[in-house]
C-alpha cells in the first residue's frame, strides 16, 4: 500500500482488487494499493507497506490457505462411523477379556473379532466418493464444472445466496436500453449520437454501449473533454459544428429549466433502475475554471435526447434467481459499487423494490451484534471491501445459515474460502477459479437449479438408506 503526496491528481482502476471498472480519483492523503494501476494523470506517492504487508500478498496468502469444509452428509457418515467403531471396540475388549479368563478359545475369539470388524461400514467411504464422483459427472452436462466432490450436496442445503455485481450478475457491460428524441428528428439525432459516440478518444462503457447501438463514423474534432467522475459530462465538437455534450441530467440542468415530459422521463428511468443520460447541444463551447482543473458547462444548453442505459446481465439470471426466491433461498448482492448502483441493479433483477441497503462506511461503524442483525436483514451491501464480505460471510455462516458464494474477481477470494459453497465465473480471474468449488463454464446461471436438484437428489437417496439400516435419522 501506498499514500499520494503533493499536488499531481490520478484517476485509478482498482478492477482486480474490488471488481468495480469505473476510475478512482486520487489525491494527496489518499491510499492506492498493490494491484490497481493509473489510468490517468501523474502523482508522487510513498510506499507503507511492501512485501509481506501489501494488500496482493495477503490476498494471494488467503488464497492459499486449505480450508476442509465437511457437509452435513459427511458429518452424519463421519458420526455413524464412530459410533459404531466405538461399539465395535467395546466388543473386542469383551472378547478379549473372555479370552483371558478362559471363557473362549483362541479359535473361537478370532472368529468374533473378525465378525466384530465386519460390523464397521468402512465402505460407506466409498460409496459416497463414487456417489458424488457420479453426480459431478452428470452435473457437468449442463456446463458445471466440480472441483470440490462435496460440493453438490452442499448446494442442497443452501439458505442463502450472496453475489458480487460486477462480472458475475453483470458482464462488465452497458448496454443501451432505449432512448427517446426531444426536439429534432429520430434519424438525424440516432447519426448525431453515432458520429459522437464514433469521435470519442477514450471511449467509456457508456461510450461502448452507445457505440454498439448507433452506427456512425468519427469525424476530426476541434474540441474534446473527456468524461470525468468529477463533473459527469463530456463533449465533442467538431470543425464548424456546435458543441455537443453528453452526461447526467442532474448536473446538465435544473428541474425547473426542463419541461415536465423531460422530467417525467427521467423518472421512469431511475424508477426501472436504469442510469439516465442526456444528450444536449449548445451554440457555445465550454469553457475552464482559473485553476485550468474542472471545465464549465456553457450557459445554454438544448436537450436533444433523453437515453437509458443499464447493466448488461448475465443470461438467464432473472429467472434463475426468481427461482432461487421461490425456493426460499435469500439472495443478497455484495459489492464494491456504490449501494444506490447496486439497489438499481437489484431492481432490472428483480428483487423486492423495498430491500434493505447498506454500505461498507456504515457497517465498519457497527459493533459485532448490531453487525450480525445487519448481515440477516439487508439484501443489498455496497462499497463493500474483500474483507467485509469475507466476514458477512462468516457471520451469516456462525450464525447458522448455509451460505453460496458467486464471484469472479481476485476481490471475492476471501469471501469464497469462507463460504459453504464457493461458486466461481470461468471468465473471472484465475486465483478465483482455483480456490473455487464450483466453476460455471461458459458463465452460465442456468447450471445452479440443476446443482441443487442434484445436491437433493443425493440428500434423499441417503435418507432412504439411513432409514433402511437404522430405522431414523440421526
Amino acid at each position: 500500500m501506498v499514500r499520494v503526496v503533493g499536488d499531481g491528481q490520478i484517476q485509478v482502476d482498482e478492477s482486480l482488487l474490488t471488481g468495480e471498472s469505473d476510475l478512482v480519483p486520487k489525491r494527496a492523503g489518499d491510499r492506492l494499493y498493490s494491484g490497481s494501476f493509473c489510468v490517468r494523470g501523474a502523482a508522487a506517492y510513498v510506499a507503507e507497506q511492501v512485501g509481506e504487508k501489501s494488500t496482493a500478498h495477503q490476498l494471494t496468502a488467503a488464497a492459499k490457505t486449505h480450508h476442509h469444509k465437511l457437509t452435513p452428509l459427511q458429518q452424519e457418515i463421519n458420526l455413524i462411523i464412530r459410533v459404531i467403531l466405538a461399539l465395535a471396540v467395546f466388543l473386542w475388549l469383551l472378547v478379549l477379556f473372555s479370552l483371558l479368563v478362559r471363557l473362549t478359545t483362541l479359535q473361537m475369539s478370532v472368529q468374533a473379532a473378525a465378525v466384530i470388524a465386519g460390523l464397521v461400514p468402512v465402505g460407506l467411504y466409498l460409496t459416497i466418493t463414487l456417489t458424488y464422483a457420479l453426480g459431478a459427472l452428470r452435473i457437468s452436462r449442463a456446463n458445471v464444472l466440480v472441483q470440490q466432490v462435496n460440493a453438490i450436496e452442499s448446494l442442497s442445503g443452501v439458505d442463502i445466496l450472496c453475489l458480487d455485481k460486477t462480472g458475475t450478475l453483470t458482464a462488465n457491460a452497458l448496454e443501451l436500453h432505449s432512448w427517446y428524441p426531444l426536439s429534432e428528428a429520430k434519424q438525424q439525432t440516432a447519426a448525431t449520437l453515432g458520429k459522437f459516440a464514433a469521435s470519442v478518444s477514450s471511449p467509456n462503457r457508456t461510450i461502448v454501449a452507445l457505440t454498439e447501438a448507433f452506427a456512425g463514423t468519427p469525424q476530426p474534432m476541434r474540441l474534446e473533454i473527456p468524461f470525468s467522475s468529477a463533473y459527469k459530462w463530456s463533449a465533442v465538437a467538431w470543425h464548424d459544428s456546435e458543441t455537443f455534450i453528453l452526461g447526467a441530467p442532474d448536473v446538465l440542468f435544473k428541474s425547473e429549466d426542463l419541461s415536465p415530459r423531460v422530467v417525467e422521463l427521467l423518472q421512469r428511468g431511475r424508477q426501472q433502475g436504469l442510469r439516465v443520460l442526456l444528450f444536449a447541444r449548445s451554440g457555445s463551447d465550454p469553457t475552464w475554471d482559473e485553476r485550468q482543473e474542472t471545465p464549465v458547462l456553457p450557459s445554454e444548453l438544448e436537450p436533444l435526447a433523453v437515453i437509458w442505459v443499464g447493466d448488461r446481465l448475465r443470461p438467464q439470471c432473472r429467472e434463475v434467481l426468481a427461482r432461487f426466491q421461490q425456493a426460499g433461498i435469500q439472495v443478497k448482492i455484495i459489492s464494491g459499487d456504490h449501494p444506490e448502483t447496486v439497489v438499481a441493479l437489484g431492481k432490472q433483477i428483480g428483487l423486492d423494490g423495498g430491500a434493505i441497503a447498506i454500505s461498507g462506511t456504515e457497517l465498519a461503524a457497527m459493533d459485532d451484534p448490531s453487525f450480525d442483525q445487519m448481515a440477516e436483514k439487508a439484501t443489498v451491501f455496497g462499497r463493500i471491501t474483500p474483507e467485509q464480505k469475507a466476514k458477512l460471510v462468516t457471520r451469516l455462516r456462525a450464525l447458522g445459515h448455509q451460505v453460496a458464494m458467486i464471484g469472479d474477481g481476485v476481490n471475492d477470494v476471501l469471501s469464497l474460502k469462507q463460504a459453504n459453497v464457493g461458486i466461481a465465473m470461468e471468465s473471472g480471474s484465475a486465483i478465483t477459479r482455483n480456490v473455487a468449488d464450483i466453476v460455471l463454464l461458459a458463465d452460465s446461471f442456468a447450471a445452479l437449479p440443476a446443482g441443487l436438484s442434484r445436491g437433493a437428489a443425493h440428500l434423499q437417496r441417503y435418507s432412504r438408506c439411513q432409514q433402511a439400516l437404522f430405522g431414523t435419522g440421526l
